[in-house]
């Protein structure tokens, strides 16, 4: 069998006091993970995805694609959070 497809899916890790990190994909739904290093945390993470995409694969359903999310930042000024009563 002859596989095709390739699957890209953005990974943010972050610290995770009081230490170690935390990582997760967002456009997967509850799929995150932890570790004590970042190469922990991305050997994980790996893991995880493999994981969840043959779940997803098994109940039939499709897998998310980056290029279906949107994505933006969003600022606030220190006055908009604090404003005068």
């Amino acid at each position: 069998m002859k596989y095709s497809n390739t699957y890209t899916f953005r990974v943010i890790i972050e610290p995770d006091e009081p230490k170690g990190y935390y990582g997760f994909v967002p456009i997967l739904r509850g799929l995150h993970t932890c570790g004590e290093t970042i190469e922990e945390v991305k050997k994980n993470i790996r893991e995880a995805i493999k994981c969840h995409i043959q779940g997803l694969l098994k109940d039939k359903q499709s897998i998310p694609r980056e290029e279906d999310a949107f994505e933006f930042i969003q600022s606030f000024s220190q006055k908009e959070l604090n404003p005068v009563s």
